[in-house]
C-alpha cells in the first residue's frame, strides 16, 4: 500500500469506539447528556436544540455527505440567504450524534439505520428530511483469498463500518442467500466452513488492514472502497447497488423541534440540499476534486481515489469477480436523488429485523415498518425543495409517471 495515503488515512482514523454501536446501546449517549442507561424517551425528548439560524454541518468524510459539501463549497446556503459555517469533519457516527444531539450541529447525515434507532430506542426527535444519495458502497475482497462470489466467503474474516449501517444488513441479506450465516466472534475463535464473522472497522482502518491480511474483506462507504482497489490491491467483489437498486445509504437529518420551530429556515437549508443534489449528479467530477485533499479537503483522499469512488463504473472493467451483474439498471456507481421513498424505509425496518449486531435490538421487535414510515420521515420540505429546482430527474430508476413512489428490487 502506498505510505504516503497510508500515513494519511491512518492521520484521519476514526477510533474503534467511535464506531462501536455498542457503546450507543449500552447507554454511552445517555451517558453523554447525564441521563443514564434507563433513560426514558421523554427525558431524550426533553432535550433542547439551540434554535439560532446559522447552519452548522457535522460529517463523517465519505462521499455520503456529498451533498452537504457541495451545498457549502457552491455558497448555495448563502443563495437562500443563510449563514453557513464551514463543515465540522467527525472521525466517528458516536461523536456525530452525540453533537447532533446536543445541538452543536444543525444538519447532518447519519446512516439511515442510525435515526431509526436515535427516534424508536431512545425517543429523540430526529426527521429524516431527504435522502443523501444512492448506492455508493461496495464488498472489497482481498487478493490473497482468491474469491470471486459470496458462496466463497465461508470462513472468512469480514469489516462493517457500523452494526446498524446499510452495508451490514445488505450484506448479511447475500450471505444468508448464499447459504452461508453470519456470527460476531473472537477473531482467534475457529469458524465453521459455512459461517462469516464480522466485525466494526473504522473506514480508514479498513485498507491497510485488507493489505496486511487482517481481514479478508470489507464493506463499506467510498471513497474507501476505491482506496481498497488502488492502495490495498483488493478487489470489487460486488457493488452493493448492483444488489439492492438504488438503494439508500446515508441519509439528511435534522432536530424535528428546530423544524416546527423554524419552518422557513428548514425550507431554505431544504432547497439548498435538493440543489446540491442535482448539481453533483450533474458534475461527478468536477464535485470529486472540489472535495479531495488537493481541492477544498473535505475528504481526507487525493482526487484520483475520490474521482474514481464516483465515477469509475464499468460493466466491462468489473468481470473478474463479476461486480457488476445487473447493468441494464442503469445505475452509478453513486448518485444523488433527495427523494426518501417510503418502500425503502419499510424494507429497512424489516431487514433491520433479521440482522445479526453487536449489542440489544429488542426495541425493533414491536417496531411497525408502516407506522416508520409515516412518523421517520418529513416529506414536504423535500418535495417543496424538489418543485425549484430541476435535475434530481435525471437520476437513473426516475420514473416520470410516479416520481414518488416505486417498487424495490433486491437481486442477491
Amino acid at each position: 500500500m502506498d505510505k504516503d495515503e497510508l500515513e494519511y488515512l491512518q492521520k484521519y482514523e476514526m477510533s474503534r469506539r467511535d464506531f462501536s454501536l455498542d457503546i450507543l446501546a449500552k447507554g454511552g449517549l445517555a451517558a453523554a447528556f447525564g441521563l443514564g442507561v434507563g433513560a426514558s424517551a421523554a427525558s431524550w425528548a426533553s432535550i433542547q436544540p439551540p434554535m439560532d439560524e446559522v447552519v452548522r454541518i457535522g460529517y463523517l468524510p465519505i462521499t455520503d455527505a456529498t451533498a452537504l459539501l457541495v451545498a457549502h463549497g457552491m455558497g448555495f446556503f448563502e443563495a437562500e440567504g443563510l449563514k453557513a459555517e464551514k463543515p465540522t469533519l467527525i472521525r466517528g457516527w458516536s461523536p456525530l450524534v452525540e453533537g447532533f444531539a446536543a445541538g452543536k450541529f444543525n444538519l447532518v447525515h447519519f446512516l439511515k439505520p442510525i435515526p431509526i434507532w436515535m427516534r424508536y430506542n431512545n425517543g429523540f426527535p430526529v426527521k429524516i428530511v431527504s435522502w443523501a444519495h444512492l448506492n455508493g458502497s461496495g464488498l472489497v475482497v482481498g487478493k490473497h483469498t482468491g474469491i470471486s462470489d459470496f458462496k466463497s466467503l465461508g470462513g472468512t474474516q469480514i469489516a462493517v463500518p457500523y452494526w446498524y449501517s446499510m452495508h451490514n444488513i445488505v450484506l448479511q441479506m447475500g450471505l444468508r442467500h448464499a447459504g452461508l450465516k453470519p456470527v460476531i466472534k473472537p477473531q482467534s475463535e475457529e469458524l465453521a466452513p459455512n459461517e462469516v464473522n464480522l466485525q466494526v472497522m473504522p473506514p480508514p482502518d479498513m485498507p491497510p488492514a485488507l493489505a496486511a491480511r487482517k481481514i479478508d474483506a470489507f464493506i463499506v462507504a467510498e471513497p474507501f472502497n476505491a482506496a481498497g482497489e488502488l492502495l490495498a490491491g483488493g478487489k470489487m467483489l460486488r457493488f452493493t447497488g448492483d444488489i439492492w437498486r438504488n438503494h439508500p445509504c446515508c441519509v439528511i437529518c435534522m432536530n424535528e423541534k428546530q423544524v416546527a420551530a423554524k419552518p422557513q429556515w428548514s425550507q431554505k437549508v431544504m432547497n439548498a440540499i435538493v440543489k446540491a443534489q442535482a448539481y453533483a449528479q450533474e458534475n461527478k467530477t468536477e464535485v470529486a476534486k472540489m472535495m479531495a485533499k488537493e481541492g477544498k479537503a473535505y475528504l481526507p483522499m487525493k482526487a484520483k481515489v475520490v474521482e474514481r469512488a464516483m465515477t469509475y463504473y464499468g460493466a466491462a472493467d468489473y468481470k473478474t469477480p463479476h461486480a457488476i451483474q445487473n447493468p441494464e439498471w442503469g445505475s452509478g456507481r453513486i448518485d444523488f436523488q433527495p427523494w426518501p421513498f417510503p418502500s425503502a424505509t419499510k424494507l429497512i425496518v424489516n431487514e433491520l429485523k433479521n440482522t445479526v449486531v453487536g449489542g440489544s435490538k429488542t426495541f425493533l421487535e414491536q417496531l411497525d415498518p408502516d407506522f416508520v414510515v409515516k412518523d421517520l420521515v418529513n416529506y414536504e420540505l423535500v418535495k417543496q425543495a424538489m418543485t425549484l429546482h430541476n435535475g434530481w430527474q435525471n437520476v437513473p430508476g426516475y420514473d416520470a409517471k410516479n416520481p414518488f413512489d416505486r417498487e424495490e428490487v433486491v437481486s442477491l
